[in-house]
């Protein structure tokens, strides 16, 4: 028997209605924050996240599914969604043309790790990229956006939030952590050796508890702030107050990835167990620039979506629809024809079998409509439907032109 490959799962009962009802509640708030929908491939040059998410990453290291095809050209599966967006901005030349672009997305990214609770292989993200917009305002109203669709889900979380600074006072940090790290070097593991001579502030991403340990007395990139970045930061925090945005501040929050600066954040839940991150982001100012487009301010986030199914909090299950069903065989084709009709513009079940009346109720309760549709010989000689309204239990018959 052919099996589905380790880490890749189907989405169906009872995941499947969680999964189209996050994506319905993300899309809606998205647009009401005036982001239009965006679709990438999922294939592409494996350059882009060469360049774009850094060589240091684990993603670019260990993580990426990287082939070559029958051309010869290096591609690789995506494994997240921000590059794909910048490449795309940049090849449409929205970096010249200037003006705020935002677009939202979602759909499969694959990584090539062990497969664990909440961390597939082939995973979903809903993500947001704002353009054009060099404004703490815009970092704020992002960070507001995740926590709107975590609220409408019923999803309790923390934020974390730290500023990585910019180009003016992140080398003179960079020197001071390099001369603290290389102190501990020989106690520190092999990704942190590297991590030291790619982007050594990745190292502070470390999930080993040694090196965490280490880290605990390491200079803190906040505390060594420009006057310009620190006062983004103090205003964000301002403005995430006023907005009843509760938030804490985590020094060696970095984010997995190379292009991030100034404000990252991450949304955390204490319910899906180590891997407790369900949303993150923050802005990258420099990818469009170092991915050959004109320099353009940028924000965004991503949500990982298998990480909230079992978090969120389904609407109640209420009836909806249709069952339509015949007592005999010869009304099928007129039930078919009738419910086809009704089709245009409501949920419409329809057995095909005849069967007797008591069943039809039965499965019709069972499908959870709002209304159970019967012909039988008498109807289909007065041209008439049967209906009964499931919810107030009241019956009624109805002529086939009404329907």
């Amino acid at each position: 028997m052919i099996q589905s490959l380790r880490g890749m799962n189907d989405i169906m009962s009872p995941d499947n209605k969680r999964f189209e009802y996050f994506l319905s509640v993300a899309t809606k708030i998205a647009k009401r924050y005036n982001f239009e929908y965006f679709e990438a491939p999922l294939l592409e040059e494996t350059a882009l996240f060469k360049r774009g998410v850094g060589e240091s990453s684990d993603i670019v290291g260990k993580e990426m599914y990287q082939f070559i095809d029958k051309g010869k050209n290096d591609v690789c599966l995506r494994p997240e969604g921000t590059a794909g967006v910048v490449r795309s901005f940049i090849q449409n030349k929205l970096d010249r043309k200037g003006g705020t672009h935002r677009f939202f997305y979602h759909g499969s990214m694959f990584r090539y790790e062990r497969p664990q609770k909440g961390r597939l292989r082939q995973f979903h993200q809903f993500g947001c990229e704002s353009f054009g917009v060099d404004s703490v305002y815009e970092d704020a109203s992002v960070i507001m956006m995740v926590a709107d669709i975590l609220k409408e889900l019923g999803i309790g979380y923390k934020l974390q939030l730290n500023s990585l600074g910019d180009s003016n006072c992140m080398p003179q940090y960079r020197e001071s952590l390099i001369t603290f790290v290389t102190k501990h070097e020989d106690s520190i593991c092999e990704d942190c050796k590297r991590r030291l001579s790619t982007n050594p502030i990745r190292v502070l991403d470390c999930k080993n508890t040694s090196c965490q340990n280490i880290y605990v007395d390491a200079p803190k990139l906040i505390n060594n702030l420009c006057d310009a970045c620190e006062s983004d930061f103090e205003k964000l925090k301002t403005i995430l107050s006023k907005n009843d945005i509760d938030f804490e501040v985590d020094t060696h929050l970095v984010r997995g990835l190379d292009y991030y600066s100034k404000t990252a954040f991450e949304f955390v839940s204490d319910d899906i167990g180590s891997q407790s991150a369900i949303a993150g982001g923050g802005r990258y100012d420099k990818l469009v620039e170092f991915l050959d487009g004109r320099a353009t301010p940028a924000v965004g986030f991503a949500i990982g979506i298998e990480r909230l199914l079992e978090l969120i909090k389904m609407p109640e299950d209420t009836r909806d629809g249709y069952y339509f069903g015949a007592l005999d065989e010869v009304a099928l084709e007129t039930l078919i024809s009738l419910a086809q009709k009704m089709r245009q513009k409501h949920r419409v079940v329809i057995e095909y079998k005849a069967k007797n009346l008591k069943k039809h109720l039965n499965a019709a309760d069972k499908e959870n409509v709002t209304f159970c549709a019967i012909i039988g010989e008498n109807e289909l000689n007065e041209s008439k439907i049967w209906v009964k309204d499931l919810l107030n239990k009241e019956e009624s018959s109805i002529n086939f032109i009404d329907v």
